[in-house]
């Protein structure tokens, strides 16, 4: 009896180690991306959910609703500065990320709702901005959803939204554009003067 209750011990510690190294596969995995950007950083959190053959937009994600922009709890964007969010400007922070779809545009709002689960808890009246962007077909299947960034310059961006054959891109570009450059210009001086410094020390060892 005794080596019983013994055995059980040791395999139930086994299998409570075994289970914090591993994790079931989820079926909407989260993700997070983050850009350099300018002087600061975007960053993304969100669920990826599967095409599974299904029909997404019209279907899944229904049109003229609004969606949650992926899986699981609501899309959370941070913004390092002050940007211009599809032609709309925004503060420094972080919002939750959603999508009204269209067969031929999608609305893209940012929320203050951050610690929404998915859109059953979104508010209207926590809007901070929207803006209505055109969608496009692409020729090949992206199965899982995906947000990207595309077109990166030190002004702007392209920040991309891709699932099944279905496109939208919204552009983001950084307010205060010439006292950002001068920022910028100041920084890399910074950096020349400390590599040099580094230069110099090293020749001297």
């Amino acid at each position: 009896m005794l080596k019983r209750i013994s055995f059980f011990v040791f395999f139930s510690v086994a299998m409570l180690g075994f289970s914090q190294q591993y994790n079931i596969p989820a079926v909407s995995p989260k993700q997070a991306v983050e850009q350099q950007f300018s002087v600061s950083k975007i960053s993304i959190e969100y669920g990826r959910p599967a095409v599974k053959g299904r029909k997404i937009f019209g279907e899944l994600v229904p049109f003229g609703q609004v969606w949650r922009t992926g899986a699981n709890e609501a899309t959370k964007i941070t913004f390092g500065q002050d940007v211009v969010f599809g032609g709309q400007k925004v503060k420094k922070g972080t919002y939750a990320l959603y999508v009204i779809p269209q067969e031929k545009e999608w609305k893209i709002i940012l929320n203050k709702g951050v610690n929404n689960w998915g859109a059953y808890s979104y508010d209207a009246k926590d809007d901070v901005v929207s803006t209505i962007v055109p969608v496009k077909m692409m020729n090949e299947k992206m199965e899982r959803f995906t947000i990207n960034f595309e077109d990166i310059t030190d002004e702007k961006l392209n920040l991309v939204f891709e699932w099944d054959k279905t496109r939208a891109d919204v552009p983001v570009e950084i307010q205060n554009v010439e006292e950002t450059l001068q920022i910028i210009d100041q920084l890399k001086a910074i950096k020349k003067i400390e590599s040099d410094i580094r230069k110099k020390n090293d020749t001297k060892k």
